[in-house]
């Protein structure tokens, strides 16, 4: 495929501002999709590998999702609701309990906090200090949980946290597992930190944690370091979190990423691919003894976007009312595993159902795969803290063919540029 780059200022460049990021790792104007292709507004196809950052997990105009829509819109169904109560919104919440919370025994309210994910993420640091009248929470080395303020505390990247031009307060960093080598037993540090009333560390109300770290550099924590986790907050009176909103939605396989670990989070953050179509949604779910909100004492403007109840709603009942669809990541997992570890990066591969990350010396040859990957017609991002692991989030409902194409790409462009 030949890229012809055009010089001339675009108004992308002239009107939108400076902090446009992942257009200038796609330098093209993108026009229609459908399924796992992109496709230019010169009719170029691009094998999308990307999936809107995780937000498009069934992929793009997906007809099972998209013919709901045009009806509910066409029917002149209610777009934006606030909070009130609408027949989208039942739906949702019908099918999300049938088809989610009940076969799985989970206990929790659900709260629509607003349109994004650190908009959940928000929510459940308030709703966590509320509850425990404490204020210091626990989150991890290269994390990442969103760029509002109270998010962004908790995010490791020191790129992104010094956007935020304030002091960032009441959190505490502890190691991620694997962080240390395996030298150092599980949670010795914490553990003992809490134990000393000298350690300065506060007593935490939350511990918030991804059981894979897309934006950290893919980095994936064991089960038995997740049980761990949630036996010394149980020990330790602190809230889990689990902050789902890449990982959940069946990206990993399950539904919710901490199902293979056997946990119960307190509270759970989901965004992204809830809706399904790509359009704005994010959930908090907590315990529904821990629903001590008075009336408006968390809300927004956008958190009635009936549209994305839809979508969500079309989602759940096509996918999630049997194991097909986790059956087949899983599967798929062990063929995206098997492709990367031949690449010889010099690192294994890792990840987890169709999450996984390719780990290069640095972040300027990982940059150079992504982009003779992007000449190539394959969308991949970097992550990690120096964007030294290429990322590959491909949507769960790619065909075995385009897998392979995508992975053979891919391939082509570790090769070229070696």
């Amino acid at each position: 495929m030949t890229l012809i780059a055009d010089t001339a200022p675009t108004v992308f460049e002239t009107v939108e501002s400076e902090v446009r990021s992942y257009c200038r790792t796609w330098p093209t104007v993108f026009e229609r999709a459908t399924g796992s292709r992109l496709f230019d507004e010169h009719g170029r196809p691009f094998l999308d590998f990307f999936a809107g950052a995780g937000s498009l997990n069934y992929g793009h105009n997906n007809p099972a999702l998209k013919r709901p829509l045009l009806d509910y819109l066409g029917g002149d169904g209610i777009t934006h609701g606030l909070d009130m109560s609408t027949t989208a919104k039942r739906r949702f919440l019908e099918t999300f309990r049938s088809t989610v919370l009940a076969p799985r025994g989970l206990p929790y309210k659900v709260m629509f906090p607003g349109p994004t994910g650190t908009n959940a993420v928000e929510a459940a640091l308030k709703l966590a200090r509320k509850v425990t009248g404490r204020t210091t929470v626990v989150s991890f080395t290269n994390a990442f949980h969103g760029m509002s303020l109270g998010s962004l505390a908790l995010t490791g990247n020191a790129g992104k946290r010094a956007g935020a031009g304030v002091p960032l307060s009441h959190t505490a960093q502890m190691p991620y597992d694997h962080y240390l080598g395996g030298r150092v037993p599980d949670f010795l540090w914490f553990e003992r930190l809490l134990e000393d009333s000298g350690s300065g560390l506060d007593h935490p109300a939350a511990v918030i944690v991804e059981t894979v770290q897309g934006e950290g550099g893919v980095n994936a924590a064991r089960a038995e370091w997740l049980r761990g986790l949630a036996d010394l907050c149980r020990r330790r009176d602190m809230l889990l979190i689990v902050d789902d909103i890449q990982m959940g939605c069946g990206r990993t396989g399950d539904f919710f990423s901490f199902e293979e670990a056997g946990i119960t989070p307190d509270v759970v953050t989901l965004s992204k691919s809830i809706s399904g179509y790509g359009l704005p949604m994010s959930l908090c779910l907590f315990r529904d003894e821990l629903d001590v909100w008075e009336p408006g004492e968390h809300n927004g403007t956008f958190r009635g976007n009936n549209p994305a109840f839809v979508t969500a709603t079309a989602a759940l009942d096509t996918y999630w009312r049997d194991t097909t669809l986790r059956d087949r990541t899983l599967r798929r997992a062990a063929t995206v595993e098997a492709a990367l570890s031949e690449l010889g990066s010099g690192t294994a591969p890792r990840g987890r159902g169709l999450v996984w990350g390719l780990e290069f010396p640095d972040g300027e040859r990982a940059r150079a795969v992504c982009r003779r990957a992007f000449e190539l017609g394959l969308l991949v991002e970097t992550s990690g803290p120096g964007d030294e692991v290429v990322k590959l989030l491909p949507p769960l409902t790619v065909t075995d063919d385009e897998l392979d194409e995508g992975l053979g790409i891919l391939a082509r462009a570790v090769r070229h540029t070696a």
